[in-house]
């Protein structure tokens, strides 16, 4: 059974000495500093212009990476705060030791805002598109040249992975990447396992994987320090640390409600379809005269909408402390959305985004764009990483190299970590720079 005064461990990559809760400044601890280096970091500001659903969308009401992460963050830092304050009730000891109810919220929304940081440009498609280059496209000839678990690192690349290696990326002058807390980092990894063997099962941390070959050492350095318990069998894979399922239903209400939500701004869902989907939700809590009362259709959905995340709030805490004990011996398989009270609305609402919004003309037509746009970049910077290396660099390899970082640079003899590399640098671009880069490349 894990025990929540190791999982609430403040120690950072690089620590000579234990950092202990009552030792705090009380003015910013140290989960609140976790908070300020990710959204000063340039990976966090580079959410701005990725897609969240809709790909380069112009209109202002359509959320971002950025603008998502931030709202996730705010329902993580409440539902962290309401389990936080029931569970330092129920362990006196955590109390003594100087932790409150902030400290819940602040590790969940910083590990919220995060969540998303290891994207690459173009929504989910993006990921699926840097797989697809390795596993269909020109890059597939490396397969024979790496181990089986660093080409599954490619072909399935992960950004739940890309984001805990961009959190604890340690190079010289940044020991420790952004030196987050380890309880931070726990609660950021959803999903804590290798990429090998992929085998499907109903356990809902089995559904992707959370970190890269590269990054396994210090993966296992803050597995062992939170005390995640190892699960059997012949992959490497742990146990969640309990408040990562805080993290994912603040997510899972956010995208869920809000998703919704831009698809009627856009118009591609009814507005009536409001009312006929988030009134299951809402229906203890709306003020029918108020409702009555607003004006503008945005007005309106915001209205349920506010509503709605509210009623999940209280719903998925309270399903986290019916199984708390559970959790913490690692016997609660599920996400906290698929045991709360308005699961089959939940269901309905996202149905009708997958019909409406995700599978809509537009959303496809632009992922085909950032499809192409992915391909053509890994091909020609991992063509002229390579033969760098090799010694046969062309003149156009040396000038596409000077579009390439000096960090991303590294003359390394790992083939994997040459192609790794350069999927990282093209994970960190923005939507825009990657279509700029690739007008740039193409020549039109």
């Amino acid at each position: 059974m894990m025990d929540w005064k190791q999982l609430l461990s403040l120690k950072k990559f690089g620590d000579t000495k234990v950092r202990e809760r009552k030792d705090e400044n009380p003015s910013r601890i140290g989960f609140e500093v976790d908070y300020d280096r990710i959204i000063f970091s340039n990976a966090f500001r580079s959410l701005q212009d990725k897609t969240q659903v809709i790909p380069l969308s112009k209109t202002d009401f359509v959320h971002t990476r950025l603008t998502h992460s931030l709202e996730v963050s705010v329902v993580g830092r409440s539902i962290g705060r309401l389990a936080g304050a029931q569970i330092i009730e129920k362990y006196s000891e955590l109390s003594n030791l100087g932790y409150t109810i902030n400290d819940f919220g602040a590790i969940v929304a910083a590990a919220c805002l995060c969540h998303d940081i290891g994207n690459p440009p173009f929504g989910h498609s993006g990921e699926k598109a840097i797989g697809d280059f390795f596993k269909h496209g020109a890059g597939e000839h490396f397969r024979l040249d790496l181990e089986p678990a660093q080409w599954q690192d490619l072909i399935d690349f992960e950004g739940n992975a890309n984001g805990y290696h961009i959190l604890t990326d340690s190079r010289p002058g940044a020991e420790g990447g952004l030196r987050i807390s380890y309880a931070t980092l726990g609660a950021f990894m959803k999903y804590p396992k290798e990429s090998l063997p992929k085998k499907p099962t109903n356990e809902i941390s089995d559904k992707k994987y959370g970190f890269f070959q590269a990054d396994k050492s210090s993966f296992l350095d803050v597995a062992d320090t939170l005390g995640l318990l190892k699960r059997e069998g012949e992959t490497l894979r742990y146990l969640r640390h309990p408040l990562t399922y805080l993290v994912e239903a603040a997510d899972d209400i956010c995208y869920t409600i809000i998703d919704f939500e831009d698809g009627i701004n856009l118009g591609w869902i009814p507005e009536e379809h409001a009312l006929e989907f988030l009134i299951k939700i809402v229906k203890n809590n709306i003020n029918s005269v108020k409702y009555a009362q607003l004006q503008t259709k945005a007005e309106r959905v915001s209205y349920l909408r506010a509503l709605a995340i509210g009623s999940l709030i209280n719903d998925v805490v309270r399903v986290f402390m019916e199984n708390e004990e559970e959790i913490l011996k690692g016997n609660f398989p599920f996400a906290l959305t698929d045991k709360c009270a308005y699961v089959a609305q939940m269901k309905d609402i996202i149905t009708i985004s997958i019909s409406n919004v995700y599978e809509s003309k537009e959303v496809i037509e632009k992922e085909v764009v950032g499809y192409k746009v992915l391909h053509t970049l890994l091909e020609k910077f991992i063509a002229a990483t390579n033969n760098k290396f090799n010694g046969t660099a062309t003149h156009y390899d040396e000038l596409i190299l000077k579009l390439l970082p000096e960090q991303y640079q590294t003359e390394n003899e790992s083939l994997y970590l040459r192609l790794l590399n350069v999927c990282r640098f093209i994970s960190l671009l923005t939507d825009g720079k990657a279509l700029e880069l690739y007008h740039s490349i193409v020549g039109r």
